[in-house]
């Protein structure tokens, strides 16, 4: 069988003759066709597409300030930088061997075998807590713990830590370490400059009173009277017994007031506390959306 079909065209003329053209066959089905290929090309290009797009999503590129501003959390890292903070700041002077066996596994044979610390004779030293108060990367791979270690001696102390992963991805000490200073600090500033203003409507007053009171007692049922509709409220792990309310302010915004109140605990202990109240009108009365977290989180 010819793989060529004839193809018939009648002259424009009526009188014209008939005139039989041949083509191919393939070309015939192309020009018939090709529509139904081009959408089936533009179908399988979407799909690839959006495989694409499920297996590598694309990603925001941050700028290269705030990636060199806001180094990687690395747990372990920390973790090495305390432990090692803790070793080096304990010792009994009458038992050196001790505190080198627990500096043996950071220091190795690159370091002094005490880390370049010698206590003093006859001494003793221990470590109480110790905290993680700041890190920064000075070096790509390199990470700078600044670690606070209450001691029994000597007191606070700051430590910074240097500590770098190797190529088999095992965490070092890049030096010594350095005793340094606490963070710039300055006294305590009331917020938004002192300019809040003050609450002064008796029912709203009434209505924080006696859900702090509530809340701080951990009475639940007895809170729940003065609470919104699915509001929020953790009370704390101690009870606690109100004894005054000593300023209610609104805080920046609309929406919540701030309230120091004085309290005590079951042993006598004084607290004098702040608690930021998300506060509503609804039918008439005050009610608390939420207690010392945002409304719309379990934070």
């Amino acid at each position: 069988m010819s793989d060529r079909a004839p193809h018939v065209e009648l002259a424009d003329h009526p009188s014209a003759a008939v005139r039989i053209v041949r083509r191919p066959l393939w070309r015939v089905r192309l020009a018939r066709g090709w529509p139904r290929y081009v959408l089936y090309a533009v179908a399988f290009a979407g799909l690839l597409a959006s495989a694409r797009m499920a297996l590598d999503p694309p990603r925001a590129a941050l700028p290269g300030a705030l990636l060199r501003g806001a180094p990687r959390e690395d747990l372990a890292a920390e973790g090495f930088a305390t432990l090692f903070a803790r070793a080096y700041l304990t010792w009994e002077a009458q038992h050196p061997e001790a505190r080198e066996h627990a500096l043996a596994a950071f220091v190795g044979s690159g370091m002094d075998a005490d880390a370049g610390l010698q206590p003093p004779p006859g001494s003793e030293q221990r470590v109480e807590w110790t905290q993680v108060v700041q890190q920064r990367q000075p070096l790509p791979g390199e990470e700078v713990y600044t670690v606070a270690a209450a001691t029994d001696a000597s007191g606070l102390l700051y430590l910074t830590v240097n500590v770098v992963r190797t190529s088999s991805g095992a965490l070092a000490l890049a030096g010594y370490p350095a005793l340094v200073g606490p963070h710039a600090s300055r006294p305590a500033q009331p917020q938004s400059g002192g300019q809040l203003r003050e609450v002064s409507e008796p029912a709203l007053a009434t209505v924080v009173e006696r859900a702090l009171r509530n809340y701080l007692a951990g009475s639940p049922s007895e809170l729940a009277a003065d609470l919104a509709p699915g509001a929020r409220a953790s009370p704390p792990g101690i009870e606690l017994a109100l004894q005054s309310v000593q300023s209610l302010q609104w805080a920046p915004g609309a929406g919540a007031v701030i309230a120091v109140a004085q309290a005590q605990d079951q042993r006598g202990a004084q607290y004098t506390l702040a608690y930021e109240l998300d506060v509503l009108h609804a039918q008439g009365r005050w009610e608390i959306a939420a207690i010392q977290m945002d409304p719309d989180t379990d934070t």
